[in-house]
């Protein structure tokens, strides 16, 4: 049996999923459960997600909403121990949280809306891809 790729996505990925039922962001959030692929978190991660998502306006959603799909992210996702820090290689430093959770998981893919943010991490085999190209992927194991 094919394990599934240990993958982290960044908080603009929850972010876009929330905001539209549209696009391969929210696909992605509804697909979790699917066991397609094992999504990877750490606390700190858990936090940056909590913190940006409970922002008034970030997303049309209620906060009690907002919590239910943070605990089935935390309820289906591997929680993540961070054992080493990879500061600074990114210039925005919540970056920084994202990339620490990938390296500590040793994740297969790291879902971003923001590819060029991680250029400079392209290394230890972590594919740094969007969500439409993480979904391309995903779907293409369907064939």
């Amino acid at each position: 049996m094919i394990r599934p790729p240990r993958t982290v996505f960044d908080t603009n990925v929850l972010v876009a999923g929330l905001r539209s039922r549209r696009g391969a962001s929210f696909r992605l959030l509804e697909m979790i459960r699917t066991r397609r692929f094992q999504l990877c978190v750490t606390v700190p991660l858990v936090m940056e997600y909590d913190d940006v998502l409970a922002r008034p306006g970030m997303v049309p959603l209620s906060s009690a909403a907002v919590d239910a799909v943070l605990d089935m992210v935390c309820r289906e996702a591997v929680q993540q121990a961070v054992h080493f820090l990879w500061r600074p290689q990114l210039r925005d430093p919540k970056d920084e949280l994202v990339l620490e959770a990938a390296v500590n998981a040793r994740a297969a893919y790291l879902v971003t809306h923001n590819v060029r943010d991680f250029e400079a991490c392209r290394f230890h085999g972590l594919e740094i891809v969007t969500p439409g190209q993480f979904l391309a992927v995903l779907e293409g194991d369907d064939r």
